[in-house]
């Protein structure tokens, strides 16, 4: 909404269109799943705007492909501030390990993610509306000002 441009959660998309993402991986698995995630990725970024991925979403080379040439904006959390967020998770990947499976999926994909974002933002202690506000800053100086690389903004 700050941005004034369509957003696009593809996780949301899945699941109006193909049911409860915890069933999809139940029933189908999770390259099924990653399957039907570079297709909502893919759509979504053809249409231009906000596109939220899954945390996931880029272990998929297709979905990788799909975001080559896109401004990706990375949001990333403490391990302390993550634990509430995911407590009662029904998140397929988190459902037996808790916060250490989270964690082990984090370490496994943060190369991946250094790799494709082009600036990290950290939640872990600040408010939603100072994110925006930060992301929405960037995004405004990559429209208007010369290309800034892979950067870390915001402060704690």
């Amino acid at each position: 909404k700050a941005l004034g441009v369509p957003f696009t959660d593809t996780d949301r998309v899945i699941a109006r269109t193909h049911g409860p993402i915890p069933g999809i991986f139940a029933d189908r698995g999770e390259p099924a799943f990653r399957l039907l995630e570079a297709e909502a990725v893919r759509n979504a970024v053809a249409t231009g705007g906000v596109v939220s991925v899954g945390g996931g979403a880029v272990t998929h080379p297709d979905t990788r492909a799909a975001l080559h040439g896109a401004r990706i904006v990375l949001l990333t959390v403490s391990p302390e501030a993550v634990a509430a967020r995911i407590a009662g998770s029904d998140r397929p990947l988190l459902v037996q390990g808790g916060i250490d499976a989270w964690q082990t999926i984090a370490d496994e994909r943060a190369a991946t993610y250094a790799e494709l974002a082009h600036v990290t933002f950290d939640t872990s202690r600040r408010p939603m509306s100072h994110v925006v506000r930060d992301v929405v800053a960037w995004v405004t100086d990559q429209q208007t000002g010369p290309d800034a690389g892979h950067t870390t903004g915001g402060t704690p």
